[in-house]
């Protein structure tokens, strides 16, 4: 396949971008999309060019650290698909795609394609820890958890936090994010003793950071390439409702 590439490029924090475009014949279909832009950069190095910045590390969908929006898309075309696992073949003969890093607030572009995800870390610091009893492992069975909350929890931990859904939302909310990983633990035994505090601190760090608020528009869940519900969301209202009611004293009470 013979592509155009129009690729927002920008060399750092402060300085302006722009969309460039580049012409990449001889596109192979088996190729995945990454390996397309490493041809691309491979050209432009040897052509004494500065190569397009973007994030990567596992190539398979687990790491979270590829993140690019492709023609207007988080992570492309397909559903329940990151950038690294996109192929080739789902785009066409002398098509036009567009590349663009994610664009939120709290997402500040380092270089072209570039993100920095630090407000990420600071809501998972805010979740703190959980309490683990010391002395001897404890019975397997001695703590039953339901078939759903099992369910459910693992749904949610399977969150890479890449950043699509802060992407895709509107508002440029990271309450998909921050829902997934109260909720996992939240779900879990090993989450109760600290369950209020660890909500309210997450829910907190994710308004300081500077990520807008949810209006359950739902875009975030349909670019998750984990396929994170909307419930979730839902499950870190109550949870937040609940402790704040709590720590502050519900009327009558």
């Amino acid at each position: 396949m013979n592509l155009t590439l129009r690729i927002w490029r920008q060399s750092g924090p402060d300085d302006p971008g722009r969309m460039v475009s580049y012409p990449v014949p001889d596109v192979s279909p088996d190729m995945s999309f990454l390996e397309m832009l490493d041809v691309l950069n491979e050209r432009l190095t040897l052509d004494g060019e500065e190569p397009v910045a973007f994030d990567h590390d596992c190539r398979e969908g687990i790491c979270g650290a590829c993140g690019m929006v492709i023609n207007g898309v988080a992570h492309g075309p397909e559903r329940a698909t990151t950038a690294c696992q996109l192929h080739m073949r789902h785009f066409a003969d002398g098509q036009t795609i567009d590349i663009e890093p994610w664009r939120a607030k709290a997402f500040p572009v380092v270089k072209d394609l570039v993100v920095d995800r630090t407000a990420f870390d600071q809501i998972i610091a805010a979740g703190g820890y959980i309490t683990a009893p010391a002395g001897s492992a404890p019975e397997a069975h001695a703590q039953l958890v339901r078939k759903s909350d099992a369910d459910a929890a693992f749904e949610s931990a399977a969150c890479i936090g890449c950043g699509a859904c802060v992407a895709a939302c509107p508002n440029g909310s990271a309450m998909l994010f921050t829902a997934a990983k109260v909720t996992h633990l939240s779900l879990l035994p090993q989450g109760q003793p600290e369950r209020s505090t660890r909500v309210v601190g997450m829910v907190d760090a994710h308004d300081a950071a500077g990520f807008g608020g949810c209006t359950n528009i739902g875009e975030c869940t349909a670019v998750c390439p984990k396929g994170i519900p909307l419930t979730s969301i839902g499950r870190l209202n109550r949870d937040y409702l609940k402790a704040t009611r709590d720590r502050d004293g519900a009327p009558g009470t």
